[in-house]
């Protein structure tokens, strides 16, 4: 119990919480205004769930509501993700997948898509291809932040984690890979022609889900060669609170032994050190690349950390 009261005491579990709370909201409305009116099934359960509900109209003449199967679904996928994937993203799982419906439902109620729909148009915005367009960037927006702190949106989210997990795909290829397996059971309801549509959609959500990831996770590997290699070192372990790798190197013109500085920076921590460098005028040769991914020790709570090492 003890524990339960320290996590709802920690700024952490109100700061993911809120996180979780606004993806989802974007997700419900791009589900809402733009796969349910047009019936186009991109690759998530939320598209399935369309299919559901269009098949059992056709089957006994009433249309399940989209949002009751997505909470039906949903549940039954928390399970897998609960013990295939970790305690922790199961229980944030648990959080999204379950608000989804309700989102849906007040949307339903207070803001229908059918005030937004021209006479005898299924398109909120006219136009199919625009649909799909608002749908992907919304939703890859949605998945991209969520999966930065081990949440999801639930649903295809569930399987692409699995995928990722045991597989070892890219996070994007893992949505493509998921999503088209669910695309494919929309010939139940859709023509050839939306079909295609939604698989072209599901691909490229994959793409833009692993260009989001890439710039959320993106850091800044800089190589620092220079005398007063001793400042900076000093500079980047005290005020940026980040580690740092010294390498005895030798210049292949001068043939002089010298110091190579390596550390991995945010994009704004790279700058700090950039304008103290410029600022100290520290002779210096500087590289600096992209890193898309850092596994390992990678201090997300600097103020704990510097005040543990002050401790010390």
């Amino acid at each position: 119990m003890s524990k339960v009261l320290d996590v709802l005491k920690s700024k952490k579990f109100w700061v993911e919480l809120l996180i979780m709370t606004v993806g989802m909201l974007i997700t419900a409305i791009a589900v809402y205004y733009f796969l349910v009116p047009s019936k186009l099934i991109i690759g998530t359960i939320s598209g399935l769930s369309i299919v559901i509900s269009g098949v059992s109209e056709q089957l006994f003449g009433v249309a399940l509501p989209v949002s009751t199967v997505i909470l039906v679904v949903n549940a039954i996928l928390l399970l897998l993700a609960y013990f295939l994937i970790g305690k922790e993203f199961g229980i944030k799982t648990v959080y999204t997948a379950l608000i989804l419906g309700p989102l849906m439902a007040l949307l339903e109620k207070y803001m229908p898509y059918t005030n937004f729909l021209a006479e005898g148009s299924t398109s909120v915005m006219g136009d199919i291809w625009f649909d799909l367009c608002c749908f992907v960037l919304l939703l890859s927006a949605s998945q991209a932040v969520l999966f930065s702190i081990n949440a999801s949106t639930g649903g295809l989210d569930i399987l692409a984690k699995i995928v990722n997990k045991y597989l070892h795909f890219d996070i994007g290829k893992s949505v493509t890979i998921a999503g088209a397996c669910i695309c494919c059971t929309a010939f139940a309801i859709n023509p050839f022609r939306m079909v295609v549509i939604g698989l072209i959609g599901t691909w490229i959500n994959g793409l833009v889900v692993d260009y989001f990831t890439a710039n959320l996770n993106n850091r800044k590997r800089v190589c620092i060669v220079s005398k007063d290699y001793d400042r900076i070192r000093r500079y980047i372990i005290d005020e940026l609170v980040r580690g740092c790798t010294l390498y005895e190197v030798i210049g292949g013109y001068t043939n002089e032994k010298s110091i190579e500085l390596e550390t991995l920076l945010t994009k704004d921590e790279f700058s700090k050190l950039m304008e103290f460098i410029g600022k100290q005028d520290i002779k210096a040769f500087i590289t600096a690349g992209n890193v898309s991914e850092v596994y390992g020790l990678w201090f997300k709570d600097k103020k704990r950390v510097k005040a543990r090492a002050e401790q010390r």
